[in-house]
């Protein structure tokens, strides 16, 4: 059975303390994170007095029995269905899953969490590899046999088969499915029995099991994925090795108790939204209009020492070739306006760029406000450039949410083609 455990849903940026409700931590769950922590710390949440304080990183944190899901909020009236459903989308969108051979119409379960979604993205990778049938490969291996197969291995034979004659120790190639990428989708699977938390996917955990080859198990480590090498016959796994990937190497076991095991599948909301506003510009895109992401280019570079780069989010030409650039921004500003820092860097954009205009691109809402830089000293009454501030609406389905986002901001492209003098 499919172990019971308890959903703690929190947003952004929100404090979780210790205590016995149920949306605090218990003290072997706080202390889990805090060894999760370190010393070294982790992006996602900091240490606070009792408790824990999350970051503008948002997915899933399983501790023990404990999942706890942090949710992005653009705006403060946004519910948790209508965002848990919106990360998904957003990582469906911008190809974050990296899943290039499952579609949406091969999942038979609605996810419940981003977690649930990796889960049987696995599950229906690994369901398909075994229709498919599962490819073998050449492996060295040493062992004592019956038969000198291979090459003797001299001094082994004489240590183990001095009072057996009728054996060979013998290093030879075996040509089956016990190899690297099915013990890593077999430690993948272990891991899934051990956390899920879904009924519809256990009974189809342990079918996986019953049919999948027997496996030496491994530890998953970094380099261990360096190794791997896809060809004709095994280009078929590269989708599931990449979740594997993901879960094994972000999945920390406690191994003093073995009780407070800690799973972080955890996103970078501003990495988010930077490349959902552009995939959806890219999608949408009127003829004429090109669009780049991360248009890099080196702005200072020092007698000694490392040069200084320039990168703004999203750049564009218009049909007359005209420069656009666009600088995403995940939190909103507050009553005041945006902050000093990034207007100055809109204003870099704009002379560095040759940019006609430049505009900070927000999350919720659905308005435009237009603004002009001061003209520079000598130049007269001219303004130095238009800097817009874009709000994008948040859809209720998800191309519905990037056709808007690419309406407004290509109706703010077309409308203002001049700067105001």
């Amino acid at each position: 059975m499919a172990k019971r455990i308890h959903t703690l849903t929190v947003f952004e940026h929100q404090p979780v303390r210790q205590g016995s409700g149920a949306d605090q931590l218990s003290a072997a769950e706080l202390q889990a994170l805090q060894l999760h922590h370190g010393e070294k710390g982790v992006p996602y949440f900091s240490l606070i007095h009792r408790g824990v304080k999350f970051n503008q990183y948002v997915g899933v944190l399983q501790v023990g029995k404990r999942l706890i899901e942090v949710l992005p909020k653009a705006d403060k009236d946004d519910g948790e269905d209508l965002w848990r459903n919106r990360l998904i989308d957003m990582l469906r969108a911008t190809g974050t899953l990296q899943v290039e051979n499952t579609s949406s119409s091969q999942l038979k379960i609605k996810p419940n969490s981003v977690l649930d979604l990796y889960f049987e993205l696995l599950i229906a990778e690994m369901e398909q590899l075994l229709h498919r049938g599962l490819v073998k490969q050449y492996r060295q291996t040493t062992g004592n046999r019956t038969a000198l197969k291979g090459s003797l291995q001299f001094a082994q034979h004489l240590n183990h088969n001095l009072v057996h004659q009728e054996r060979f120790y013998v290093r030879h190639t075996t040509y089956d499915r016990r190899h690297l990428l099915h013990q890593i989708l077999y430690e993948a699977l272990l891991l899934l029995q051990r956390l899920n938390t879904h009924p519809q996917l256990h009974h189809r955990i342990g079918r996986l099991l019953l049919d999948w080859p027997e496996q030496d198990r491994l530890k998953a480590y970094p380099a261990l994925f360096d190794r791997i090498t896809f060809n004709r016959k095994t280009i078929y796994y590269r989708s599931a090795i990449q979740i594997a990937k993901m879960l094994l190497l972000n999945y920390h076991p406690d191994v003093s108790r073995g009780q407070e095991d800690v799973l972080a599948l955890m996103f970078d909301m501003n990495q988010l939204w930077e490349r959902f506003v552009y995939v959806s510009l890219r999608k949408y895109a009127p003829e004429g209009i090109t669009v780049h992401a991360q248009n890099t280019k080196s702005f200072w570079t020092p007698d000694q020492g490392q040069k200084r780069m320039m990168r703004p989010d999203i750049l564009f030409k218009s049909a007359g070739q005209k420069t656009i650039v666009l600088d995403t921004k995940w939190k909103r500003p507050n009553g005041y306006g945006p902050s000093p820092d990034d207007l100055r860097q809109l204003y870099v954009y704009l002379k560095y760029y040759g940019a006609e205009k430049a505009a900070l691109v927000y999350p919720g809402g659905n308005k435009t406000v237009n603004g002009r830089f001061a003209p520079l000293p000598g130049v007269g009454s001219k303004f130095s450039g238009e800097g817009s501030l874009l709000f994008l609406p948040v859809g209720n389905e998800v191309w519905n949410w990037q056709q808007e986002i690419s309406a407004v901001v290509f109706k703010w492209t077309a409308k203002h083609q001049n700067p105001t003098k």
